[in-house]
């Protein structure tokens, strides 16, 4: 490079910053260039600040430039910005999904209510009535809350981007939560085709590893052109290696990419996506995830053949089968009739409670936990204690402490309800306290179940 002048690898339409800078220089005494687009020797592309001063030599009037790179640190600050951008939108996310999740608590549990009253009458009514078409019509309604619950507790995992917690995690769950999240992308691209093998837990973090699986799912729907989505595919396939890493492939049937950009996929704000459809982050960020967690990821590509990315995750030490799924609680017959407060500060909540749960129990509510509080000092006796964790005023933590200092034996009895527990505070609560905690919205079977266990 020596004895070319500087303009010789700047970006034609940027030798302007670098000649303005050096007019005022000239005229001031000192000028700055702001980061310009420069050509290295190696033909890498980086990105240089230039300070400029005016100095005499010999009776001779020069410039004296210097030049910085900085490519690593505006890199570094554009992913900073991404990162604040996301912890903001999860936080968000979070409280959104908490507020959603009180009122899907009364639509749901009634829901189920009714569904079950509706049948004990078409039973005792067998001869002269119909209710095919009432229960086909409640049959709907809760599949239709259940997918806005599913949806719920999807953005809830992703939105806990702060979250650093890492653990075992089940990746089947995982991707089944990011493909409902990115159904609007892939359902007018491709079919999408789950090949799971039997794996066990993964070591890793729901949420960091969500940004991961939605991101490839994603891109993968978008190497598709939108149409004709029953001929092509997007695979999911999950196995064990021979070294007893869990892989996780993502394959698409798009368009491929050539070797000099698979070369280049993981390299911050590389893309090949047009203006304004990606920043050229979401794969270096990727990347930095998966290696953070000891892990790799790879990509696989050939022209008009499709795309593969391969992530392979060490396996939980403590878990070597695949995560059991959910079986809905058996719910025993209450042995006594016992007496249940409920405390949370959305009345159809604990009106729900209350109808749910008043052919077997005694139930009294309030909205305000310092109410609870005072009832329970002024001698009054209960055998569970639902309460909500987040409320205005004083919170459910705040009540279990207060009755753990009173010892009148109630902080024990405290099943706590929870839309979402949103803020590191409360996250390291719940996972500090033994007592039971109730997600929302919940089954009745499950509510039903959990109350009778305490009274037995």
């Amino acid at each position: 490079m020596i004895g070319h002048p500087i303009t010789d690898f700047t970006a034609p339409e940027q030798r302007s910053l670098f000649f303005d800078a050096y007019q005022t220089a000239m005229a001031a005494g000192e000028g700055r260039a702001p980061a310009m687009e420069m050509q290295r020797a190696d033909g890498e592309s980086v990105l240089v600040e230039f300070s400029l001063r005016a100095i005499e030599v010999g009776g001779e009037q020069l410039v004296f430039a210097i030049g910085r790179d900085v490519t690593e640190q505006l890199r570094t600050n554009a992913q900073l910005m991404v990162s604040d951008r996301m912890a903001s939108v999860g936080t968000l996310a979070a409280g959104v999904a908490h507020e959603i999740n009180n009122p899907l608590t009364t639509v749901t549990a009634n829901l189920e209510m009714v569904a079950r009253d509706v049948r004990r009458l078409a039973t005792r009514l067998a001869a002269s009535a119909d209710f095919g078409d009432i229960d086909a019509a409640l049959q709907d309604a809760r599949e239709g809350a259940d997918r806005v619950r599913l949806i719920v507790r999807d953005l809830r995992t992703f939105s806990r981007a702060e979250d650093d917690h890492r653990g075992s995690i089940d990746i089947h769950g995982v991707l089944d939560s990011m493909l409902r999240m990115a159904q609007n992308e892939t359902r007018h691209r491709a079919q999408v085709i789950r090949d799971y093998g039997k794996i066990p837990l993964a070591v890793g973090n729901e949420s960091r590893l969500g940004q991961v699986f939605l991101n490839l799912i994603v891109n993968a729907a978008q190497a598709i052109p939108e149409g004709h989505a029953d001929s092509n595919r997007i695979y999911i396939r999950t196995r064990t290696t021979a070294a007893g890493s869990v892989l996780i492939e993502v394959t698409d049937t798009g368009q491929g990419m050539p070797s000099d950009v698979v070369k280049r996929l993981f390299t911050p704000f590389f893309t090949t996506k047009a203006v304004g459809m990606g920043t050229g982050l979401g794969l270096a960020i990727s990347h930095r995830i998966v290696t953070g967690f000891g892990g790799e990821i790879t990509v696989s590509s050939e022209e008009g053949k499709g795309t593969t990315f391969a992530v392979a995750l060490p396996a939980a030490t403590d878990a070597t089968e695949e995560p059991k799924k959910d079986v809905p609680p058996s719910v025993a017959t209450a042995t006594r009739r016992g007496r249940v407060l409920v405390v949370d500060d959305e009345p159809a909540v604990g009106r729900t409670i209350r109808r749910l749960l008043s052919a077997e129990h005694d139930v009294e509510m309030t909205t305000n936990a310092a109410e609870a509080l005072q009832r329970i000092i002024g001698g009054a006796k209960f055998d569970v204690i639902l309460c909500d964790l987040m409320m205005p005023v004083m919170t459910g933590m705040e009540l279990h402490a207060a009755l753990t200092n009173a010892q009148t034996g109630h902080a024990e009895r405290m099943v706590f309800l929870t839309g979402g527990a949103f803020t590191p505070a409360a996250r390291n609560f719940v996972d500090k306290v033994p007592n039971a905690r109730l997600e929302k919205p919940f089954a009745l079977q499950t509510l039903r179940a959990l109350v009778n266990e305490r009274l037995h």
